[in-house]
């Protein structure tokens, strides 16, 4: 009985900790600028958007099914799916634990072996990685002209938040490295003093292969390449969709769509959740294409409200029907005898 209840109220809980946790990061101002962007904005844009970027993922996860199937897993959509909604939902509660996560949900309902799903899911990550890397490619193509305006905005905007937090990033740095060095050092000694170990992660090693393979193998080609295409196309189709939702950024280009997009993307990248980060970057850049500021600066206030909106819709997003999905298997699994 005990074991049931914790099964329905962790999920629960860690979804409302979230709610808290990314509202009590925000800094005062931050939450200003969040509650005004509400304010101002036509919720029925942010709605439809966030129905698009919903269609994302369960592209995502019918895609994933493409790659299990060379590996002779036939996976159930849904399990496919709550897999994939609960590998966000993690992400956001521990960085980088999605993936994992994602590939012992798969294990537990469709019985495919964690490193052969871990596998598929980096090959995943990889061919997602060229998809990004193509759009700011087009993005760049588009916008030669600007890209000295673009490092002039950068170089500004990192100056104008002091040396204090270039230090403290870089000791960051140096206390990760010193710290994954001593893992090297202790993963080395394991590996040398236990066969048992070395045995298991050969297994690892070719379980990960074999799932990185699949995207190659995959018996329907066109299938991923279509599901491929009508992510990425959601991704920009939602994040298009959040211009739409204040007037100022209504007649933003769609070149600037696709700048602002890129440098959220780096946001999401760089900050766990991309809070605060991402509606900076992307007013960062969406500014370029409008009017300057009344009161100067390199951020316009529209453009700032506008990214705000948009990290708010698809962080809710993710806790929500992420946490709805850890709590449908969390059910299942309880009622399972």
């Amino acid at each position: 009985m005990v074991v049931n209840i914790l099964k329905v109220g962790v999920p629960l809980a860690i979804g409302v900790w979230l709610v808290f946790y990314f509202y009590d990061a925000l800094e005062p101002k931050q939450r200003e600028e969040l509650f005004a962007a509400f304010g101002q904005a036509d919720l029925r844009w942010l709605g439809l958007a966030t129905v698009v970027g919903w269609l994302s993922h369960v592209s995502r996860a019918w895609r994933w099914r493409y790659m299990l199937q060379p590996l002779g897993y036939k996976a159930g959509f849904w399990n496919c799916y709550h897999a994939v909604m609960t590998g966000y939902f993690m992400n956001l509660f521990l960085p980088r634990a999605g993936e994992a996560s994602r590939a012992i949900s798969l294990y537990r309902t469709e019985q495919v072996p964690f490193e052969k799903g871990f596998g598929t899911i980096l090959a995943e990550r990889a061919v997602d990685m060229l998809m990004l890397l193509g759009i700011a490619g087009v993005t760049m193509l588009l916008q030669l002209e600007k890209l000295d305006l673009f490092k002039e905005r950068i170089a500004g905007f990192r100056a104008s938040q002091g040396e204090q937090t270039g230090a403290a990033g870089a000791s960051w740095m140096l206390g990760a490295v010193v710290v994954l060095l001593l893992l090297a050092v202790v993963a080395v000694f394991l590996l040398a003093t236990r066969p048992a170990l070395r045995d298991r992660l050969h297994e690892l090693v070719r379980g990960f292969m074999q799932g990185l393979r699949s995207v190659f193998r995959t018996k329907d080609p066109g299938g991923f390449i279509l599901h491929t295409v009508l992510i990425w196309a959601a991704y920009v189709g939602m994040f298009k969709l959040g211009f739409f939702a204040l007037p100022e950024t209504a007649g933003v280009p769609m070149a600037g769509v696709l700048a602002g997009f890129v440098a959220g993307a780096v946001g999401i990248v760089l900050v766990q959740g991309g809070i605060g980060v991402y509606p900076a970057f992307v007013a960062l850049i969406v500014s370029i294409y409008m009017a300057p500021a009344a009161g100067g600066g390199y951020i316009r206030p529209e453009a700032l409200a506008m990214g705000w909106l948009l990290w708010l819709v698809q962080t809710v997003m993710l806790i929500v029907l992420g946490g709805l999905s850890l709590l449908l298997l969390a059910l299942r699994r309880s009622a399972t005898p």
